[in-house]
């Protein structure tokens, strides 16, 4: 049990809904209660079962499958996320809107690649490895349901703060995003070098 809470915790890090809802805010302001709690939800419901195929596959989805090195993927994901970072950090929080598209497709896109990123799906992986395929399914689905049920209870929380306290509210918003901004950018050219270095040692 502790091993499996353990995973769920590691999974539960790398969402991290604290700063996913800050790149989620124009959805915040913009969604009421009811509507902001199904987008979570049925992002929620396409993200776990790919966690759960790395769960199950693991790295030869890379290997086997598309015939492409797991280097490759975490360069090219350092590398979506540099950019939102950086976006974030000139734009402030219209960048994520921007970048993210119209809200019919607001779902699919906190699918992918906010839930969905280089970080989960190479947790999904290493808790693949540690546990049978059904504790590991069950550790990965519990960390994205713990993630959309504290992003729920934090837009209630916005909803019921903002009309007492609005300017102080944006102004905390723009300042954690542009720190968030800041935290990503270092991560994202983490990546890119992990995986610049793992092409390099096959040389």
């Amino acid at each position: 049990m502790t091993d499996f809470l353990k995973s769920t915790g590691l999974m539960l890090v790398l969402l991290n809904p604290f700063l996913v809802i800050v790149y989620l805010v124009d959805a915040v302001k913009k969604l009421d209660r009811s509507q902001f709690r199904r987008v979570l939800i049925k992002a929620g419901f396409i993200a776990a079962p790919i966690f759960c195929c790395f769960v199950l596959l693991g790295s030869a989805i890379f290997t086997d499958i598309i015939h492409a090195e797991f280097a490759s993927f975490r360069i090219f994901g350092g590398i979506v996320f540099l950019v939102i970072g950086l976006q974030f950090v000139f734009r402030g929080t219209t960048a994520i809107e921007g970048l993210r598209g119209e809200s019919k497709n607001l779902v699919g896109s906190i699918a992918m690649p906010i839930l969905v990123g280089p970080g989960t799906i190479s947790a999904s992986v290493v808790i693949g490895q540690r546990h049978d395929s059904l504790t590991a399914c069950g550790a990965v689905v519990a960390g994205v349901a713990v993630c959309v049920l504290v992003m729920i209870i934090l837009k209630s929380l916005h909803d019921y703060v903002l009309p007492r306290r609005e300017r102080l509210i944006d102004r905390y918003i723009e300042v954690a995003g542009r720190i968030t901004a800041l935290f990503v950018g270092t991560i994202s050219v983490e990546m890119i070098m992990q995986g610049v270095r793992s092409w390099g040692n096959k040389f």
